[in-house]
């Protein structure tokens, strides 16, 4: 408890001493004045990214698939930040813009159809941030009540039902980050995640050697099914747990990795086209425009796979080997009401568990919660921008003083956060609601996000009624088609995954995005130009390339096509690579580890000569 109330303490400190600083206009509220450095914009995106829901959801993955799980989390996709690093980053802040919104104007100028596109994705912003917000919330209540029982500290509380007992927890640590956050804005929160990064390494670090302290080798590779500690895989996954393990078979059984091939496909295809669309508008676009240049914006994104993988994965795989060999002990602690194996549980029945000091218990929980604020800080400025930026100031009050804007700032805040708790406590787990966002939401954004960039004829028509015919599908499919698959035989039951939403949804979207476009004239020429200049993106820009260069003769457009997607596909190597090191040497398999540090080795060599020596600085 003392190491938790010293660091709440800290948050409070950092939003009361920053919050002078942020309050000087929007840009330095929204993005820190764009002049913090890239490393620490790096470590703070990391921070944000080391979220505890996630690390709860990637440990009971870990636990289940063993190092398959590594390609789990491309549903995210992770490998988003390769192409972020490689090309997209650089791009985006070549705008100058202060959101996601802003861009199109950008991007499409300011006719009907941009005006339109910027309240779609304005929408689209502020949901999925409401989304990720309640995420969060989720993972984080269950977590904290683990070791703080509601009722045990507090008995006049014993008239909440059980059921709601970990959303009292979400409250109450949900309002420590909104403090800070709506104090300071990007700054404080960037401050914090560098403090938060650096308790989450102390914890990771401390997990991962004791895990490796109490691992033997031989006892421990006996407890596995064949095939955990391999990444290969067939048409299905092939693990089949024995003994006090067996019923891990029944989960494998009712998940949608089950028919891993098809799952793995669609993961890769729907995961390229979604890092081929940019980021999503939430905290990670947010770090990027608050970058001081494209360069430095470029070497943020690769420098977050640097330091999030290896430190995350040190924790997770020391959480899921002690896991396994403390099972028996833990067991009773993580059974649902149902009597199942609840593996989202597995983290906090190991972090109180005798084998955690009582000190280093007090830094884990400190770091976990530190991630769970660090990621709903970031998120809440992400939305709080696109309201005040491009809803109240755009259209309400152009002329807006500082002390306005910061007034406004709080009090969307305030509302995005009382919402975001609403559908934390209404949803029933951390899988539910990431499914939803990362299979189903973003599924609307990836056709209209792609045309962007790469297509000049694409208009702010097509953009918004792409994004709209996306959208509508990805908020209603999840809810029609589950009662609709439960009428079928349990073959189909796959189909109710959110995951194989993302066909559907991305041609209902593609088909908008070609209507849309040929139903409106292109972008107006001086707009196009503009955008094309600037931005230097490369793709099928032919008539807009030849108007510039007859402007400019000096002009040369971007021919690194082939050398970008060459430095993606070794990027999302090495990023996989620096997932999957962390866990071989956990396990003790060195040899493993030893490969898989050479992987790292080579590919950052061929990154270096390749990516880093030829970044550009405008």
């Amino acid at each position: 408890m003392t190491v938790i109330a010293l660091y709440l303490g800290f948050l409070i400190f950092i939003g009361l001493y920053l919050k002078k600083r942020a309050s000087g206009n929007l840009e330095s509220y929204l993005l820190g004045g764009k002049s913090l450095p890239w490393y620490m914009l790096g470590l703070s995106n990391a921070s944000g990214m080391f979220d505890i829901s996630g690390t709860v959801w990637l440990v009971a993955i870990t636990v289940v698939y063993g190092i398959k799980s590594i390609y789990i989390p491309w549903l995210w996709p992770v490998f988003n930040q390769i192409f972020l690093m490689v090309y997209l980053s650089a791009w985006l802040r070549r705008s100058g813009c202060t959101t996601g919104a802003e861009w199109i104007g950008f991007r499409f100028g300011n006719d009907k159809g941009a005006r339109l596109s910027h309240a779609v994705i304005v929408l689209f912003a502020v949901i999925s941030c409401l989304g990720m917000l309640a995420y969060g919330f989720i993972g984080m209540g269950k977590f904290i009540e683990i070791f703080l029982p509601l009722k045990t500290l507090f008995p006049f509380l014993g008239w909440i039902p059980d059921a709601y007992v970990p959303s009292v927890w979400g409250v109450a640590f949900t309002l420590f980050a909104v403090f800070y956050a709506l104090l300071g804005g990007m700054i404080s929160i960037v401050w914090a995640d560098v403090a938060q990064y650096i308790i989450m390494t102390l914890a990771a670090i401390a997990i991962a050697v004791i895990a490796m302290l109490h691992l033997t080798p031989e006892t421990f590779h006996r407890l596995l099914p064949e095939g955990w500690l391999s990444p290969g895989f067939g048409k299905t996954l092939d693990l089949h747990w024995t003994g006090a393990f067996a019923e891990f078979n029944e989960t494998i059984a009712g998940s949608p990795y089950r028919i891993f091939s098809l799952f793995f496909g669609m993961v890769l295809l729907k995961g390229i086209l979604a890092s081929v669309a940019g980021p999503a508008p939430t905290y990670d676009m947010q770090k990027i425009l608050s970058a001081k240049s494209p360069k430095e914006a470029s070497m943020m994104s690769g420098f977050v796979s640097i330091v999030l993988m290896p430190v995350r994965y040190l924790m997770i795989a020391g959480i899921a080997v002690l896991g396994l060999m403390l099972f028996r002990d833990i067991e009773p602690g993580i059974r649902n009401a149902a009597g199942g194996v609840d593996f989202e549980l597995v983290l906090p029945a190991i972090v109180g568990h005798p084998w955690i000091p009582a000190g280093l218990t007090g830094i884990v929980i400190a770091g976990l919660l530190a991630a769970f604020m660090s990621t709903f800080a970031g998120t809440l400025n992400a939305a709080q921008a696109y309201i005040v930026n491009d809803i109240y100031i755009k259209f309400f009050r152009p002329d807006a003083t500082p002390g306005q804007t910061a007034r406004a700032n709080y009090g969307v805040g305030l509302a995005i956060v009382s919402i975001s708790i609403l559908f934390g406590i209404l949803a029933q787990d951390v899988n539910q609601v990431l499914q939803w966002v990362t299979n189903a939401l973003y599924g609307s954004y990836v056709a209209a996000n792609i045309l962007k960039w790469h297509w000049w004829r694409f208009n702010s028509s097509g953009f918004a009624w792409g994004m709209a015919a996306g959208l509508v599908p990805a908020l209603i499919l999840p809810l029609a088609v589950p009662p609709l698959v439960a009428a079928l035989p349990s073959q189909w039951a796959l189909l109710s995954e959110p995951l194989y939403y993302f066909p559907v949804i991305l041609l209902f979207s593609v088909a908008g995005c070609i209507a849309g476009t040929y139903a409106a004239p292109p972008t107006e020429e001086d707009t196009l130009k503009r955008f094309y200049k600037q931005t230097r993106p490369w793709g099928f820009w032919k008539p807009v390339h030849a108007k510039v260069v007859a402007d400019d003769p000096s002009f040369c457009g971007n021919k690194n096509f082939g050398r970008d997607m060459f430095n993606v596909v070794a990027g999302i190597v090495w990023q996989t690579a620096l997932v999957a090191t962390p866990i071989y040497l956990v396990c003790k398999k060195f040899s493993a580890a030893g490969l898989g540090l050479m992987v790292i080795v080579v590919t950052s060599i061929v990154l270096y000569s390749n990516w880093y020596k030829k970044l550009e600085d405008y």
